[in-house]
């Protein structure tokens, strides 16, 4: 077709062919192309490239006017931007986004859809063929038909302030009957090992970032534990010069902030003797604790607390037992209690057990009865604790259970009260 004396334009139809332009006036400058920067492709993806969204029922305009490639899948990698028509998988056109100059955003309107315009640079020489062979317009509008437009600017956004594309070379398509001396495409096995090699190292990179980040935070907390060891002996300097609500205050502030100088694997090494000093410093610290709960606390307590304690340097439930089993051995004044039904307490030495169950027997004598969930109201320890003592007051024969539908519940023996 004539566009001017001399000169032919002409265009390539593939899918559905565009309806031809108008002829231009020969007075006028060439001009600035912009649905040609689309090329034909494969739509496969190159080993270094990376698929980032993609979205359904998206129309192509050259400009301000429509083409026939209506109703695509519109595909965002970390290089291009691809186009594949959904009735034929075949017809895909591709553009490099190093080509875009800037996009910006138009708003639907009454029977029109949101779209994406994208301002674009002048063609290489060297372009593969595409649809269009030149235009009347510089930029190219993305009509979202489904929606979907505004994650897809935000990524497009991100792709274009990171330039991914520049950080890895991507591998140019060779045309048939041609080759490129010294340059060798992976592909196959080969490619996909380089691929997750590459993956394997931007995960190691991610990971020992993060423990930096972790190995601030645990020189802030070694410094917390030194500030609680401070007030520690300060309190302890005017210990008459400090009201209980403010001591009581002090303590909580220095449960939050941690044990000073915590025995771990690290000072101590490993095996008995760790064990054997950690047991040490936990009679230490739940000495206090045991005290106000009545001489014994569940080793679940015992856990969440020790390792509340310790801040950073935190306790595996397997260490904390075999620290607790040589309380016994050292001669410290703790012990490791199992009840009948398995569950582990840490008890001082000096608890007695009579004074526990003849408590638990007046409780009950006085409300008459009680499950384990009411006398560990009454008495301010946990449910848990509150059951043991119970069945250990039956189990001696103080105590009686009905065992019904609605709860566990236990009465005072008769029998030993009367005739």
């Amino acid at each position: 077709v004539p566009a001017a004396p001399g000169r032919w334009w002409c265009r390539v139809r593939a899918c559905s062919a565009p309806l031809p332009s108008p002829p231009r006036s020969p007075l006028l400058p060439p001009p600035p192309p912009a649905m040609d920067r689309w090329a034909w492709t494969k739509g496969l993806l190159d080993m270094a490239e990376t698929l980032v969204i993609q979205q359904r029922g998206v129309r192509l305009y050259d400009g301000d006017d429509k083409t026939t490639f209506d109703s695509g899948t519109l595909l965002l990698t970390t290089h291009r931007l691809l186009w594949r028509d959904q009735k034929t998988s075949d017809c895909c056109i591709s553009l490099p986004l190093w080509q875009i100059v800037f996009f910006e955003e138009q708003a639907a309107g009454i029977g029109k859809s949101a779209k994406i315009i994208i301002h674009l640079q002048v063609a290489a020489p060297n372009k593969d063929s595409g649809p269009y062979q030149s235009s009347k317009y510089s930029f190219i509008k993305l009509s979202f038909r489904e929606h979907g437009q505004i994650e897809f600017y935000r990524r497009l956004a991100e792709e274009l302030s990171q330039k991914r594309w520049e950080r890895i070379s991507v591998p140019q398509p060779v045309p048939a009957g041609r080759s490129q001396p010294g340059r060798v495409k992976a592909v196959g096995i080969l490619g996909i090992e380089r691929k997750l090699a590459e993956k394997r190292m931007e995960t190691d990179k991610n990971i020992s970032e993060a423990f930096e980040d972790l190995n601030q935070l645990m020189n802030k907390a070694k410094e917390m534990v030194d500030l609680s060891k401070s007030i520690a002996n300060k309190i302890k300097e005017k210990q008459g010069d400090i009201s209980e609500d403010e001591t009581i205050r002090f303590k909580s502030y220095l449960l939050s902030m941690g044990i000073a100088d915590p025995v771990t694997r690290e000072t101590h090494g490993s095996g008995t003797h760790y064990h054997m000093q950690l047991a040490k410093q936990l009679v230490t610290m739940l000495h206090a604790p045991l005290e106000e709960q009545g001489g014994m606390m569940a080793l679940t307590e015992v856990y969440c607390l020790t390792n509340r304690a310790r801040g950073m340097e935190l306790l595996s439930p397997e260490d904390l037992v075999n620290a607790c089993k040589m309380f016994e051995a050292l001669k410290l004044p703790m012990r490791l209690r199992v009840f009948d039904s398995g569950v582990m307490v840490v008890q001082l030495q000096s608890h007695n057990e009579d004074e526990m169950i003849a408590s638990a027997l007046e409780t009950v004598s006085e409300r008459g009865f009680l499950s384990s969930e009411e006398y560990a109201k009454l008495v301010g320890i946990s449910v848990l604790l509150a059951k043991e003592r119970l069945l250990l007051a039956e189990k001696f024969g103080h105590l009686c259970r009905d065992d019904s539908v609605e709860s566990l519940r236990f009465y005072p023996n008769l029998f030993l009260t009367q005739d």
